[in-house]
């Protein structure tokens, strides 16, 4: 697929999507958070791509967000007929792993996308903030929400709050990112980390992924029984008895999905 704002290509079972404006910060405007919407729907229908990472070109920024200049004109009309937070659900629930590779700044709407995807892992000079406060606005794709789950709320409230931006090694310690690499072993770590769990079941992840999911927008009883569920389907799968037998027979199994 050919895109003008996004760049997507597929490195054995990983798809890689990159945000390709690095002349404004990879900000997003409609018709990148389109491509996006676009390059994920297909690598869903894509059995050859298991895992999918999300970063940024250069080594400035991963996303700095919306274009401020074209968001200054919006009415309140257009900010209710956004469909952005349907884009963010949409990735939040897309059936395969989804990793956030933060290479630089991530901010407001870039660091609600990062919120969306699985995990996140960064580099060294990657910076996370929801800055809109300063603007006389506050976060509007997420944040309020997905922020205090990662963090815990006082942090969650001070971050939004204040507007601060904080470094890579501050994001690790209070939870918003996982791990943190020297820039230049950022993709490549990431890229280990993903290929390690191409070698999972696809269909367990997929069960997995969507019980934690549920457990988060509901509640432990239905966490619980939805859990008790995927097992369920899981027991009946093609890729437990491989994985079973794999393990008896003490070799690497090899899951289909099934």
């Amino acid at each position: 697929m050919d895109f003008k704002y996004i760049l997507w290509e597929k490195k054995e079972e990983v798809g890689i999507l990159t945000i390709n404006r690095p002349e404004v910060r990879n900000a997003l405007n409609p018709e990148a958070w389109s491509e996006i919407q676009a390059a994920l729907e297909a690598a869903e229908d894509d059995p050859q791509v298991r895992v999918a990472i999300i970063t940024g070109a250069g080594d400035r920024a991963f996303c700095a967000g919306a274009d401020i200049s074209r968001l200054a004109q919006f009415t309140m009309w257009d900010i209710l007929a956004r469909k952005t937070d349907k884009i963010f659900a949409y990735i939040n629930n897309f059936p395969k792993p989804v990793i956030a590779a933060v290479n630089g700044l991530a901010l407001g709407g870039g660091c609600e996308l990062a919120m969306t995807c699985d995990f996140r892992v960064g580099s060294e000079n990657a910076r996370f903030g929801q800055p809109e406060i300063n603007m006389g606005i506050f976060p509007g794709g997420g944040a309020t929400q997905r922020l205090q789950r990662l963090v815990g709320v006082g942090r969650a409230k001070e971050l939004i709050f204040t507007g601060e931006i904080i470094d890579a090694h501050e994001a690790e310690r209070i939870g918003l990112l996982n791990k943190v690499f020297p820039p230049k072993e950022l993709m490549n770590k990431t890229m280990e980390i993903a290929k390690k769990i191409c070698l999972k079941s696809p269909l367990a992840l997929r069960l997995a992924k969507s019980a934690i999911n549920m457990g988060v927008e509901t509640g432990l009883q239905a966490g619980l029984a939805y859990e008790k569920l995927g097992r369920t389907i899981v027991q009946g799968s093609e890729d437990r008895v491989e994985g079973m037998q794999a393990f008896l027979e003490k070799r690497k199994p090899e899951f289909k999905g099934r």
